[in-house]
């Protein structure tokens, strides 16, 4: 849930991701899945503590698996006020 004034602007939220358009939310999946996934198997990391620094953050001594997101619609997000 978020709270607050409005943004003044249009939005398109999907998932854990809020963006601008659905080009920003592919981008920020894209970052998030690299983020989590081992480079060498291309699998998810076991470990939350193992996830690489980046544009989202890690959580200090979690040791639960990150959740990969699911994989995008079939159609454009559409822009939300």
């Amino acid at each position: 849930m978020l709270g607050g004034p409005p943004f003044g602007e249009s939005i398109v939220m999907w998932w854990n991701f809020v963006g601008r358009t659905h080009d920003e939310i592919v981008e920020y999946r894209a970052a998030w899945q690299a983020q989590i996934t081992d480079p060498a198997t291309g699998e998810v990391l076991p470990d939350s503590r193992l996830v690489a620094a980046g544009r989202f953050g890690v959580v200090p001594d979690q040791a639960l698996r990150p959740i990969p997101a699911p994989g995008l619609p079939n159609a454009r997000l559409k822009e939300r006020r």
